[in-house]
């Protein structure tokens, strides 16, 4: 299930009946951007944002993206940063509050668990997404859409507020490229992972 539809909600509702509840972990910047910027009906993505371990990021991204009462019908979205190899700071806080919102939305209120579920193939995402996951407790990181070979050695990277680090496979590449997070660069040295 896609963008915006194993959801919060769903993954919430799935862990209430005991069972494993999964969020989709594609492209959460983005779904909280927009969100944001329809004005968050309900305010949940702000009380989500309330609690993120980082005040100041959380506050960048409402200043830059939350429209009081939601922007007018006629109005397109405000375009949101790409995550690339190297990604600039703006597009690592919005990833990584989003997906920080998104699973902490679903583990709101309860003891179930909850599952992030991330691609393979779109590798320039998952490390700040899986960061951010993990800021909410994620209890699963599932990977779909290739073989996952780096991912169990950046979650233990993370764990321990290390810095993680994955190949990107670039097509026709003449060199190896890697993307790098430092966790405590964005988060601080305080910060729990």
């Amino acid at each position: 299930m896609g963008i915006a539809v194993s959801s919060w909600q769903l993954a919430r509702e799935v862990s209430l009946c005991d069972e494993l509840g999964v969020v989709s972990g594609t492209a959460l910047d983005g779904v909280l951007a927009r969100v944001l910027q329809d004005g968050d009906p309900g305010g949940h993505r702000r009380r989500a944002l309330s609690h993120f371990p980082s005040p100041a990021m959380a506050a960048r991204v409402l200043d830059t993206y939350f429209i009081d009462g939601g922007r007018p019908a006629d109005r397109p979205y405000r375009p949101h940063p790409t995550l690339t190899i190297d990604p600039g700071r703006d597009a690592i806080e919005l990833s990584l509050v989003g997906n920080f919102s998104e699973v902490w939305l679903a583990k709101e209120g309860h003891g179930g668990v909850i599952g992030i579920n991330m691609l393979e193939k779109v590798q320039t995402a998952n490390l700040s997404a899986i960061l951010g996951a993990m800021l909410a407790g994620v209890d699963y990181v599932i990977m779909g859409a290739g073989v996952p070979r780096e991912i169990p050695r950046l979650l233990t990277e993370f764990a321990a507020g290390r810095t993680g680090e994955l190949t990107i496979d670039v097509a026709a590449a003449t060199r190896v490229h890697r993307a790098r997070l430092d966790p405590v660069d964005h988060l601080g040295p305080n910060c729990r992972y």
